[in-house]
């Protein structure tokens, strides 16, 4: 079965970056920030619920989704793999039907991205990427937001990634395509990232860098990001990949060698003395609390947008 065109579809899904136009994400952003500063109090959720699929556990994605649902005037409602029948072999496109007639939004966070993209195929409802093992675009709309709290716009700004070329990477290799500033990714050989989301970006002209060396990467940036060596699902691989990304720590040294005003950004949970050393995380040049508080707000504009109509 193809996948209805966004002419044919009642509705919109967001499983990545790009299927908001640029101009519809900056102002999605404006609408995030309006929420985070108190300037936003409609409840278009009203009445509508959103399914929240849980195939990973997470802290922040499920408080955030849940918060901001209620704050918004919804529900939202928590299926782990107990709570549904995908865990004893439904189909997923079943799930979807079945799901669409109850809510108004689905989120889900899985593992393959593909599972996703059949959730989203079978749904009659909006479905919102959680997270998958390709790619994280809420993460990152919190991030982007956090920059330009902190920073104003992103536009012109460069961006350095440190570490493993994840979901995480992939998803600022779109960003930074999507929304026009400068990214830097440095990572060990065999840790790349999508090689698809990096042709992607420099088709489009994007300034998107892959380096092996961290220090190149974070000279002249504004922002310095990085996330676990050792994602959920590669506990086993812990000890191969802390020998690979030995290199890769973003401690203070390896800050100082960005700009004087630059942030540190780490979407959690955090492994001191790995990743990343106490001194930078827990430092004046850290702002990741507010990254996590900005992913309610970014979702809370999503779910706006998507469940309720808000026009962008």
């Amino acid at each position: 079965m193809p996948v209805p065109t966004g002419a044919e579809r009642p509705h919109r899904d967001f499983l990545n970056i790009g299927d908001f136009s640029p101009a519809e994400t900056f102002a999605l952003l404006d609408l995030a920030e309006r929420m985070r500063t108190g300037g936003y109090d409609a409840r278009p959720l009203a009445g509508k619920a959103l399914a929240m699929l849980f195939m990973k556990s997470s802290t922040r994605t499920r408080m955030s989704f849940e918060v901001g649902a209620i704050q918004l005037g919804g529900s939202a409602h928590f299926l782990s793999p107990r709570d549904v029948q995908i865990g004893r072999g439904e189909p997923i496109a079943d799930t979807a039907r079945v799901l669409s007639r109850y809510v108004q939004g689905i989120m889900i966070r899985t593992f393959a991205h593909q599972d996703v993209v059949e959730l989203a195929e079978y749904a009659t409802v909006p479905v919102i990427n959680g997270l998958t093992d390709l790619s994280h675009p809420c993460q990152i709309l919190a991030d982007v937001l956090t920059v330009q709290q902190h920073q104003g716009d992103i536009r012109g700004k460069t961006v350095a990634w440190i570490g493993d070329g994840n979901n995480m990477a992939n998803s600022w290799i779109e960003a930074a395509a999507h929304l026009g500033f400068a990214l830097r990714v440095a990572c060990p050989e065999g840790y790349d990232p999508d090689p698809e989301f990096l042709a992607a970006a420099d088709a489009r002209g994007a300034d998107v860098r892959l380096l092996r060396d961290p220090r190149e990467a974070v000279d002249g940036a504004d922002v310095v990001t990085t996330d676990v060596w050792a994602s959920m699902g590669q506990e086993e691989e812990q000890a191969k990949r802390a020998m690979a990304f030995a290199l890769y720590q973003v401690d203070g040294e390896l800050m100082a060698k960005a700009r004087s005003h630059a942030i540190f950004l780490h979407c959690l949970p955090a492994h001191r003395g790995e990743e990343v050393t106490a001194e930078v995380i827990d430092g004046p040049q850290s702002v990741v609390w507010d990254e996590a508080e900005n992913r309610l707000h970014i979702q809370k504009a999503i779910m706006a947008a998507l469940m309720g109509h808000v026009p962008l």
